[in-house]
């Protein structure tokens, strides 16, 4: 149930407001402040889904209820209440945060209009908190082990910054999962995270996908195209596998990162880019750059910071949490009870021989919730693990 707030220190037009919009919708909660002091007060205590604000009120004007609110609960879509002769007024407070205005004495059909339409904005702001926290659900690091927990503490220190990270690791073991965790624990969070798999794109193509192309610019290209760099806009681009771009694409990869502008393959026009790049590779890199497949100016742009991923077989310790947590996943993707494993099951897996890494401890232990019994056993184990 939707829930407003009117703020407005003329009674007779708060009373107007209050009905109009009772009447208009029986779902609609509305409250109401005489004042921008008391407003403050509710707003503190209660999360509104809309709020309306006066202008001009004594004690404190809405100017001030507005910049209060948008540090105090900045999710919450306010409307402004104008006068005629706060027309300026009103149309600054838009850049200030404002949802809209209406001016006094309010057109009912605008008002609603408005009404309905910052209530929608406010319920896709929900939504997509909701969906941003089910996200990070699925990119949870798992693990106590001194290498996952130096993981934790480097993340912590470099995500709110805008430095670069070349992740290196063997395939599988939650490169992309480090990626994730640095995305959604900055400040560019609120804008998208665009992955590219610079492995599974042709080399003919990995200069399109990542800039563009201009109609005309080959044969297949009919019409204009942004690239990967312009879609990561404000957030964060993930450049997977980058040790497998080619020298070409690394040479323009590079003047993006020197120069924070791209081109579209088949322009010459320069587009202003504000992204932070993040790239994962499997390869040494180091030894890539001696036999001339890397470029070393690239990899001293990418490795500001450089995080290693280690191995499964070099973190044992974190295999049990490993384990609960996949089980617990399973159990509630499949709709079925969570199945427990013996201690000895356990053991056994942390003697295992993980060259798959992560990805492979997953699959395994699916296998065992599958086809073992209530409790997966070292039976289960001896049988199913090693197929």
């Amino acid at each position: 149930m939707p829930k407003i707030l009117v703020i407005e220190d003329e009674a007779a037009i708060r009373r107007v407001l209050v009905k109009i919009l009772s009447e208009e919708n029986d779902t609609y909660t509305v409250e109401e402040a005489e004042d921008g002091l008391v407003g403050i007060e509710k707003i503190k205590k209660e999360d509104y889904d809309l709020v309306l604000c006066d202008i001009k009120m004594p004690k404190m004007d809405g100017v001030e209820v507005l910049e209060a609110t948008k540090k105090i609960k900045p999710e919450t879509p306010m409307v402004m209440i104008s006068g005629h002769g706060d027309l300026d007024t009103a149309v600054n407070t838009m850049r200030l945060g404002a949802f809209d205005y209406i001016s006094k004495p309010p057109d009912l059909n605008r008002l609603l209009n408005t009404v309905r339409i910052a209530l929608d904005r406010k319920e896709l702001v929900v939504e997509n908190k909701r969906l941003k926290k089910k996200v990070s659900k699925n990119y949870e690091m798992i693990g106590n082990s001194d290498a996952i927990n130096q993981i934790k503490e480097i993340i912590e220190k470099v995500a709110q910054t805008d430095a670069r990270v070349l992740i290196t690791g063997p395939n599988g073991t939650g490169k992309e999962l480090v990626a994730h965790w640095l995305h959604q624990k900055s400040d560019r969070s609120k804008g998208a995270m665009i992955e590219v798999n610079c492995a599974a794109i042709p080399s003919e193509l990995i200069e399109s996908e990542l800039f563009g192309h201009v109609k005309g610019a080959f044969t297949s290209a009919n019409k204009d195209r942004a690239g990967k760099f312009e879609a990561a806009n404000g957030g964060t681009i993930f450049l997977d596998e980058i040790g497998d771009m080619s020298l070409s694409a690394q040479a323009k990869v590079l003047r993006a990162l020197q120069e924070s502008r791209i081109q579209r393959v088949g322009s010459d026009k320069d587009i202003k880019v504000n992204v932070r790049v993040v790239a994962a590779t499997n390869k040494d890199l180091k030894k890539e750059i001696e036999e001339g497949r890397f470029r070393e100016d690239l990899y001293h742009r990418l490795a500001v910071i450089l995080i290693k991923v280690p191995a499964l077989n070099d973190r044992r310790d974190d295999i049990p949490l490993l384990i609960e947590y996949f089980a617990g996943k399973i159990a509630n993707e499949q709709g079925t009870a969570k199945k427990g494993f013996s201690a000895k099951a356990i053991k056994l897996l942390q003697e295992y021989d993980w060259t798959g890494n992560i990805r492979e401890l997953r699959n395994v232990v699916e296998r065992l919730i599958i086809l073992g019994e209530k409790e997966v056993s070292e039976k289960d184990v001896k049988m199913f693990a090693s197929k």
